[in-house]
């Protein structure tokens, strides 16, 4: 049985199913912050994808490092081998690129960028391996014990799940412990000076009060959104997962929220960590329907009627974003040194180029064995060698591979996930049993939006 404020959600959930007919039910929650109270929810205790939602328990880990000064803002994250290989979405940077921890934070939390969630955990756990038991061992601290995490960035594989209830339970530890880092979540869009890319949080200038958090997606998670607002001093922290588009996601986050601010903690009871524990079973899979023919038929004629209805996403708490959005610039380089980084570099030179040792039975030549014209080494900032046929090289160090879409739509194209060009994907959403593929996904420029197969 919903709880206070469960009859404008069920009302709202009840307008969603009939609009996308055979929908499996979303999932949602809203926590005061200030009480941790639930103010409503339904299905909050089922095991969920979390997808790039995902990327606020590396935001939470990388913030609680800076509070125990193990590291700073200006600190360096390291693009490795390992993290720039990640699938989309991604900043593209090329290994050895060098980026202040700030600026990396906003990336993350505004591209949703997978090879920056991979590179902060990384600088901040020391080994991904390492990093991964960080994000369980913060999460069975801070009670949620419905979820496993297997990597930093929420990027499909088998073990990890979450719910509602316990992405409730981290959105509202980020914003008790961290009050001074809550506009990083909230950043409206960043430029690396040649493209503007936008939040997918939709909340974000068209909610009163809206000023975070997160979003994600997966074809067995559908559209999830963490989103947070505050109005006169009082925060709320709402969930969605599993909706079927970002205009029913948004709509429904902004029902849920309205209805939490006209609840009265006082008149609620129960608090968020007090919810039960969901049954040992599988996440649910909604990819069958999220990503069939009729779920992206319900999603782009949603998109359709979007066009012709007076209120934006169809909820009257919701306006047009009549302003551009305030855009943070964000760079390479800039960061303080560390054992493998000079201060200040945009990209280590010749990163992870080994250099030669001899064999263990090398004998010298002896001069008359040797040519004599001189050998000059080459100089530590030559350029890499070409890449095989069919692969891109990135010449510009600051260079982003990124395609800029001005309708702000990156997230109902899967922002939060890499598909390869034929739109083919896996149960979870991607695949990963050719190379090619996923080489070609990340080192090709994106299709425009009119290119692009429909989601």
């Amino acid at each position: 049985m919903p709880l206070a404020g469960g009859a404008a959600l069920a009302q709202a959930a009840k307008a969603d199913a009939a609009a996308t007919d055979t929908a499996p039910p979303m999932a949602s929650i809203v926590v005061d912050v200030a009480t941790g109270k639930v103010l409503s929810q339904q299905h909050a205790t089922e095991r969920r994808y979390p997808a790039s939602t995902t990327k606020l328990m590396t935001a939470y880990l990388a913030l609680r490092a800076l509070r125990e000064s193990r590291l700073s803002l200006d600190s360096p994250v390291i693009v490795t081998r390992r993290s720039a290989a990640e699938a989309p979405s991604k900043m593209g940077f090329k290994p050895g690129s060098v980026i202040r921890l700030d600026f990396a934070l906003r990336m993350m939390l505004v591209k949703s960028a997978n090879d920056i969630a991979y590179a902060i955990g990384e600088t901040v756990g020391g080994s991904m391996e390492e990093f991964v038991a960080m994000m369980n061992d913060a999460a069975a601290q801070l009670g949620m014990q419905d979820t496993r995490f297997i990597n930093a960035n929420g990027l499909p594989g088998e073990g990890q799940h979450s719910s509602a209830k316990d992405l409730a339970i981290l959105g509202v530890a980020i914003r008790r412990e961290f009050p001074a880092f809550a506009d990083y979540f909230g950043t409206e869009a960043i430029s690396n000076g040649t493209a503007i890319l936008k939040n997918g949080n939709k909340l974000l200038g068209r909610f009163d009060g809206a000023d975070g958090m997160k979003t994600g997606y997966i074809c067995a998670s559908g559209f999830n959104l963490v989103s947070s607002a505050t109005r006169n001093g009082r925060t709320l922290v709402a969930v969605v997962i599993g909706a079927n588009g970002t205009i029913p996601r948004e709509r429904l986050s902004a029902e849920i929220l309205e209805a939490g601010f006209a609840t009265d903690p006082a008149s609620v009871d129960i608090r968020v960590d007090e919810l039960p524990v969901a049954s040992d079973t599988e996440p649910l899979d909604v990819s069958d329907y999220i990503c069939s023919a009729e779920g992206r038929t319900a999603r782009a004629n949603e998109r359709v009627e979007e066009r012709d209805r007076e209120e934006t996403f169809g909820s009257p708490y919701l306006r047009d974003l009549d302003r551009s959005p305030v855009v943070f610039r964000v760079s390479l380089g800039g960061a303080a040194g560390n054992a493998i980084a000079e201060p200040g570099i945009s990209i280590i030179s010749a990163y992870g180029i080994p250099l030669p040792t001899p064999r263990p039975d090398y004998t010298p030549a002896t001069p008359t064995e040797v040519d004599a014209t001189p050998q000059v080494p080459a100089p530590a900032d030559a350029p890499l060698p070409a890449a095989p046929s069919g692969e891109a090289v990135e010449t510009d160090e600051n260079e982003v591979v990124v395609e800029a879409t001005g309708s702000g739509d990156v997230d109902e194209r899967a922002t939060d996930l890499g598909i390869d060009r034929d739109g083919k994907t896996s149960r979870l959403a991607i695949r990963r049993d050719d190379a090619a593929d996923l080489r070609k996904a990340t080192t090709e420029p994106m299709p425009s939006a009119a290119e692009r197969p429909a989601n």
